[in-house]
C-alpha cells in the first residue's frame, strides 16, 4: 500500500489522491540503479525511450555518511548537499532497506539536477516539519510543487505516516529540490521517469 498525504499544488497536479499508484504509471521499463562503478550496466539512450522509462536509485550501496553528489551521474542525475546516512534515530524510519538521504552540511535542503529532462519525480519522505517538492525546468523557472504539510515523523502524534509519498509530475523538470527550511528529513526509494 503507497502511503501519501493530501497535497497543494500552486501551479499543475501533482497527487491525483486515490489513484496515484506504481503500477498505474503504465511503466515498461524499469532500471534499479546501482551506485557501484565495478557492475557493467548498459547506458540509457534517450532517443530510444519510446514508454516510459523510470529509474530506481539503489542506496543500499552507498557507505553511512558518504557525501553524494555524482554517485548516479551516469544514470541521469546529480545530487547537491546530500548525505548517505543510515538512521539510528527511530522518529525517521527507512522504507526500505537501511540507507536514506538527507541534506548536508546545510540541513533541511536537497537537490537533484537532471542531465536530460524527466517527467516524474517520486520519494518516499520523513520530515521534522513541512517539506516543499519543487521542480524546476532548464532556466530555473519553478514549474509546480507539492508539499508535506506538516510533520510526519514515527512515533508522534502526526496525522501523517512516516514515508509518505511525495511525487510531482510535470514536463521537462532539470531539477528538483527538497526544503523544509531548518528541519530534518529523509528521502528513500528516490525516483525518476523519462
Amino acid at each position: 500500500m503507497v502511503k501519501q498525504a493530501t497535497l497543494q499544488s500552486n501551479k499543475l497536479p501533482t497527487i491525483e489522491d486515490a489513484e496515484f499508484a506504481f503500477d498505474k504509471f503504465n511503466i515498461q521499463n524499469e532500471i534499479k540503479a546501482s551506485a557501484c562503478r565495478n557492475q557493467v550496466e548498459s547506458a540509457i539512450d534517450a532517443a530510444r525511450i519510446s514508454v516510459p522509462t523510470c529509474i530506481f536509485l539503489d542506496l543500499e550501496e552507498l557507505k553511512c555518511f558518504e557525501p553524494v553528489e555524482r554517485q548516479y551521474e551516469r544514470w541521469g542525475v546529480i545530487f547537491h548537499n546530500s548525505l548517505a546516512i543510515q538512521p539510528s534515530n527511530p522518529a525517521f524510519p527507512t522504507y526500505s532497506g537501511l540507507t536514506v538521504l538527507m541534506g548536508a552540511p546545510k540541513s533541511g535542503f536537497v537537490e537533484a539536477t537532471f542531465l536530460r529532462p524527466v517527467n516524474s519525480v517520486s520519494a518516499f519522505v520523513t520530515s521534522s516539519q513541512r517539506l516543499v517538492l519543487s521542480a524546476y525546468d532548464r532556466d530555473r523557472q519553478l514549474l509546480g510543487q507539492t508539499a508535506l504539510p506538516g510533520s510526519n515523523l514515527a512515533n508522534s502524534d502526526s496525522a501523517i505516516s512516516p514515508n509518505t509519498l511525495l511525487s510531482i509530475n510535470v514536463n521537462n523538470i532539470y531539477s528538483v529540490t527538497f526544503c523544509a527550511f531548518d528541519g530534518q528529513f529523509t528521502i528513500d526509494n528516490f525516483h525518476f521517469c523519462l
